[in-house]
């Protein structure tokens, strides 16, 4: 799976090895996850502010605000490649670095969490429910821990949950 991460705003450039760090921790969360992908699979990650995002979910989801991150899966294969384009993640650094340190956690893991939570929005998890909530926060665990990442949902930790993903159907 190929990650392509494109820098919206100048905020992440303080954290230059972040790009190569939610790649891996894409890459992590198809292995741990199991989820099914193949080599010409495209995964676009977009780090930019929370304008940039506000202005996506006001005008996917019908929300006039900024979120720590959304994803917009992709059904169709990328224009003369031939590459599944799996979909794209936005991150909104503005959202994403109050949230990191309203907890007291590295902005890195928050937002690899993030990105492990929007991938498994691409692949149709949700958390409309309970039992929907704790089967993808069980493989958000997983993948975190395999990545040496704490465990966000630990009662010891401050909660920052993900908001609710995806566009508008």
């Amino acid at each position: 799976m190929d990650v392509d991460i494109s820098i919206e705003s100048e905020k992440w450039a303080a954290h230059p090895e972040l790009g190569r760090f939610l790649a891996r921790a894409a890459r992590k969360a198809v292995e741990v996850g199991g989820l099914q992908v193949d080599h010409h699979a495209e995964l676009s990650i977009v780090l930019a502010g929370d304008g940039f995002v506000r202005r996506l979910n006001r005008a996917y989801l019908g929300r006039d605000s900024a979120t720590n991150v959304l994803s917009f899966p992709q059904e169709a294969a990328a224009a003369g490649e031939g590459r599944r384009l799996l979909g794209d993640i936005a991150l909104a650094y503005e959202t994403v670095a109050r949230q990191a340190a309203a907890a007291g956690k590295p902005l890195e893991h928050h937002a690899a969490h993030l990105v492990i939570h929007g991938l498994l929005h691409l692949f149709g998890y949700d958390h409309d429910c309970d039992e929907k909530a704790t089967e993808m926060e069980d493989i958000e665990r997983a993948v975190l821990k395999a990545l040496a990442i704490p465990d966000p949902y630990a009662p010891n930790e401050a909660q920052s949950e993900p908001a609710v993903l995806g566009p508008a159907s």
